[in-house]
């Protein structure tokens, strides 16, 4: 019998790749999605919502044994005005909420498990201290976004679910995100290191992603938050030098200042200069493998088009 797994966020990069995976392991899909649509798998149904005006269909927790939460307005699309702060906070914390709302009105539910993802941004800016789980977050947009984000989650606890906060650095794949954007201007010979280059970065291939998410379904043992991000720790000059080879393209243009990288981009300059320094013990000793532990290995599996 399948396995029923609802999901969030599933028109993202990563939740594009999770509902694959997921239906490669004989799940059956739950997508909660702004528009109603048909599915090209059999195993994957669509279901509507409407986090704004606080409506779901009741139906998309039918037999679900557990939610994967990935719904979130993407924190680099727009300037950080004071309303896009409240979009980026409102739609991970209320889209957890309405379906926290649905189990309450269903008590006969199955639901068991919630994965949600977070973000390494719940440390930000940290230097070269090490983060582990039980550090604070920061105390600025980044770091409480995460931090009530991660509070909405656990409040599953109250309906004795177990819950999961995945804190994800940067997710390399081909298919779009930071990596995407970031390559693309190195093969047109404008790469560049943000800042001083000595900060921290966090990243992840999206392979070692799903599969994360996937063992945090599957093994009971998992619970709270856990760092996503690979063994491997790089700075972002590391990094650039790394893609720039990989790619083979030299790096041309000189580092670029803090100071015109905050004229240009505001508050967001912050993904790019902050220091954040993630350690992957915890879950690696819950007995994680890494598929692609270095940033070489993970670059190498990264095939542009």
């Amino acid at each position: 019998m399948q396995k029923s797994v609802l999901v969030t966020g599933a028109s993202g990069l990563i939740g594009q790749e999770l509902v694959t995976a997921l239906v490669n392991r004989n799940y059956s899909v739950k997508v909660l999605s702004r528009h109603k649509q048909q599915a090209e798998s059999p195993s994957v149904q669509f279901y509507e919502w409407d986090v704004s005006k606080g409506e779901v269909d009741m139906a998309c927790v039918d037999g679900v044994e557990a939610v994967i939460h990935l719904a979130g307005e993407n924190i680099g699309a727009l300037p950080w005005s004071n309303s896009r702060k409240r979009t980026i906070l409102e739609s991970r914390t209320k889209s957890i909420a309405l379906i926290y709302d649905l189990l309450k009105k269903n008590p006969n539910h199955n639901v068991k498990t919630v994965v949600s993802a977070s973000a390494s941004g719940y440390y930000n800016d940290r230097g070269d201290e090490l983060m582990t789980e039980d550090k604070a977050p920061k105390n600025d947009f980044l770091g409480q976004t995460c931090l009530k984000w991660e509070q909405a989650v656990s409040q599953g606890k109250d309906l004795r679910l177990r819950t999961v906060s995945l804190r994800s650095g940067m997710v390399l794949s081909a298919n779009g995100g930071v990596y995407r954007k970031l390559a693309n201007m190195v093969r047109k010979g404008l790469g560049a290191v943000p800042g001083t280059g000595k900060q921290w970065m966090p990243w992840i291939h999206i392979d070692d992603t799903v599969a994360m998410y996937i063992f945090a379904l599957e093994h009971n043992g998992i619970a709270g938050a856990y760092n996503m991000a690979a063994p491997e720790q790089i700075t972002f000059s590391t990094f650039v030098g790394t893609m720039a080879k990989h790619l083979g393209k030299p790096i041309w243009l000189p580092h670029i200042p803090k100071f015109l990288l905050k004229t240009v981009m505001g508050q967001m300059s912050e993904m790019l200069l902050s220091s954040t320094r993630v350690s992957s013990e915890k879950i690696r000793n819950a007995g994680f493998q890494f598929r692609y532990p270095t940033i070489a290995e993970a670059l190498e599996a990264v095939i542009l088009p």
